[in-house]
């Protein structure tokens, strides 16, 4: 390994694939024989929508989305938008529902599963938006809150014990739930399991296609790219198309919240990410040459198995997170001391190990390992690892 290699553990914006970077840098001042850069096509033009259409191809393709059946939208402002576009399309299906069933005013409850902090965040932001909503009391129910249950994030408890509302006696828009949690490396090993009649919506930004998904158990799947999929700046939707309403039913939202208008303007309703969609689609590339989602979860397994043994068998190193829902991109653990994890950032960086230090709100020690990160960076790390147990344990 060269002095100049850098390993990247960021949790995001993250690594990308190098063959995607190389591939990027040689088509950056003309992009597909058109002597221009994807970044000074017009989003309208015949090129561009090659790019566009070829990335929407190849997810379905990864993804196994039955086209017919579901819309790909690729939208802006990040997976944290999402929490409001989430809310107010899906109440506003609801409510479409309602009207024309003749029950109009009913309540309205959306449930979501709270396992740590960013589907905290998500239904914060769907609390807060209730007042917006005329016509129809909604009600936000924490069907699980982990950190009300064992005062911490780091399990899930199994379904049996959480308290979903029943949509034979209540008007359920939705299940919301975060897949993989990044900031306290809890990630569902299962699909939840809810009646047929309500959409499940999951948000996968940090750990998007690093394993198989069943799509059609899911009214919307969604995430930002940044984490896993390429550069910030596009968030990807997989949304059911009987879930898209017309804009003037229901809550009044944003024009660029709306995924009808985005679904009927393909995307380009007003200039979308032109590069960060092109990066998406080198990156999907990349992922079908290793052999699509199986291939990339059997590395992903391995990868972040060994990590985790190593950690369990150590006296140094512990994982705060229960074994049954660890994450396999974002392993979070912890030293035995404040002291000896500034200690162990400072020699990691010494060794060109960047990014590992824990998010702020939890501080500790955060390894990503998402697709683009080598094997053998995994290894490193833990050769690392090994080294600093044995200088500072007796």
């Amino acid at each position: 390994m060269s002095s100049s290699y850098v390993l990247n553990f960021g949790a995001g914006p993250a690594k990308i694939p190098q063959p995607v970077l190389e591939k990027a840098q040689k088509e950056f001042l003309s992009v597909n024989g058109t002597g221009m850069s994807v970044m000074e096509l017009s989003h309208r033009s015949k090129p561009f929508g090659a790019i566009l259409e070829k990335t929407k191809k190849d997810l379905a393709q990864l993804m196994s989305i039955p086209q017919q059946d579901y819309s790909i939208l690729f939208m802006q402002g990040g997976a944290t938008t999402e929490f409001a576009s989430v809310f107010y399309n899906l109440v506003a299906k609801k409510q479409l529902e309602l009207k024309q069933a003749g029950k109009e005013g009913q309540e309205i409850v959306v449930d979501y599963l709270v396992t740590g902090a960013w589907s905290n965040k998500a239904a914060q932001e769907a609390e807060r938006l209730i007042p917006t909503v005329v016509g129809n009391p909604v009600r936000v129910h924490r069907a699980l809150d982990v950190k009300k249950l064992n005062s911490k994030y780091g399990a899930i408890p199994p379904q049996n014990e959480w308290n979903l509302t029943d949509p034979k006696t209540h008007n359920v828009a939705y299940v919301y739930y975060c897949d993989n949690e990044t900031v306290h490396g809890v990630e569902f090993q299962f699909v939840p399991e809810i009646d047929s009649n309500v959409p499940l919506v999951t948000d996968v930004s940090s750990n998007f296609l690093s394993r198989p998904v069943d799509v059609s158990k899911f009214g919307i799947v969604y995430g930002g790219a940044q984490k896993n999929l390429g550069p910030a700046g596009v968030t990807i939707i997989v949304i059911r198309n009987d879930l898209l309403v017309d804009l003037n039913v229901g809550p009044i939202r944003p024009l660029m919240l709306d995924f009808k208008t985005a679904a009927d303007n393909d995307s380009m309703y007003n200039t979308p990410p032109t590069f960060a969609i092109y990066m998406v689609g080198l990156t999907l590339e990349w992922l079908l040459e290793q052999g699509g989602l199986e291939a990339i979860n059997e590395i992903n397994n391995r990868k972040s198995h060994k990590l985790y043994a190593f950690i369990d068998a150590s006296k140094l190193y512990k994982s705060p997170v229960e074994p049954h829902c660890r994450s396999h991109m974002n392993v979070v653990f912890r030293l035995t001391s404040e002291e000896l994890e500034k200690e162990f950032l400072k020699g990691a960086e010494e060794r060109n190990m960047h990014q590992l230090k824990g998010h702020r709100s939890v501080g500790g020690i955060r390894a990503s390992i998402y697709n683009a990160l080598p094997e053998k960076d995994v290894d490193t790390l833990i050769e690392y690892m090994q080294e600093f147990e044995k200088e500072h344990t007796k």
